[in-house]
C-alpha cells in the first residue's frame, strides 16, 4: 500500500508576509463574498486562509493589518470647508482665515516633496463650495477662499492596541517641517492665500465646519 500523502506545511503569517514583499500589488487577491483583500501569500490553493484555527486565524488576520498599516504610508490631509477658523498659540492669535478650508496636514516617513506639491494642487483644484444651483462646483479661487494650514502628527494615531495611541508611523520633526512648508509654499504657488499654525506648538483650533464638509486625500 502506497504511504499515505502528507499536505505540505503551511506557512506561518510572519513567513507569508516575507513572500509577498516582492510580489507587489500582483499580489493582491479580493475576496469578493467577505469584501476582504489579503495578499495571495495569505490565501490557500482554494482561496481560503491557510490554517482554520482561531488561532492562526487571528495570527494571520493580525499579520494583514500590520502589512496594510505598513503599505499606507501616504501623506495625508484632513480638509474642512469652513465659515472660518483660528489658531490661538499661548492666549495669541497667530492666525485667522475668513471662508475656505482648515487642512490638517500629517507627514510619515517616505513623504516627499513631489507628494506635498501634488497634494497642494489637489487642494488648489477641489470644488467643494455651491454655486447658484447649490451643486459643489466652486474652488477656492472661484469663491476667494483661503487656506488654514496647520501640522498635525496625529493623523497617523495607531490605537489598535491597547489605550494609549502609538504615533510611530508620524515622521520626525525634521522631516515633517520640510515637508509641511513645502506643501505651504507649493499652495501659494497655486495662487491661494494661505495662513499657518505654529510647527510643533501646542494650538488650540477654532472652526466653524460649513456642511459639515470633510474630507481625507492622502497621497
Amino acid at each position: 500500500m502506497a504511504a499515505e500523502r502528507l499536505p505540505p506545511p503551511q506557512p506561518s503569517p510572519a513567513q507569508s508576509l516575507r513572500s509577498f514583499a516582492g510580489e507587489g500589488a500582483a499580489g493582491l487577491q479580493r475576496n469578493f463574498a467577505g469584501g476582504e483583500v489579503f495578499p495571495t501569500a495569505l490565501r490557500g490553493e482554494r482561496g481560503g486562509l491557510p490554517q482554520q484555527t482561531p488561532s492562526h486565524r487571528k495570527q494571520t488576520t493580525l499579520a494583514v493589518t500590520g502589512f496594510f498599516s505598513l503599505v499606507q504610508d501616504l501623506m495625508r490631509l484632513v480638509i474642512q470647508r469652513v465659515k472660518e477658523a483660528s489658531v490661538v498659540v499661548a492666549d495669541e492669535l497667530v492666525a485667522a482665515i475668513g471662508p475656505g478650508y482648515l487642512v490638517l496636514v500629517g507627514v510619515t516617513h517616505d513623504d516627499d516633496a513631489a507628494k506635498a506639491d501634488w497634494l497642494a494642487r489637489k487642494v488648489a483644484g477641489l470644488r467643494l463650495f455651491e454655486d447658484d444651483h447649490g451643486l459643489t462646483n466652486l474652488s477656492l479661487a472661484d469663491v476667494g477662499g483661503e487656506v488654514l494650514a496647520v501640522s498635525q502628527f496625529t493623523l497617523y494615531a495607531n490605537a489598535r492596541k491597547g489605550r494609549r495611541p502609538s504615533f510611530v508611523a508620524a515622521a520626525r520633526p525634521e522631516v515633517a517641517e520640510p515637508l509641511f512648508q513645502r506643501f505651504v509654499t507649493s499652495l501659494q504657488k497655486e495662487g491661494v492665500s494661505v495662513q499657518t499654525g505654529v510647527f510643533g506648538a501646542h494650538m488650540h483650533v477654532a472652526l466653524i465646519n460649513d456642511g459639515p464638509v470633510t474630507l481625507i486625500i492622502e497621497r
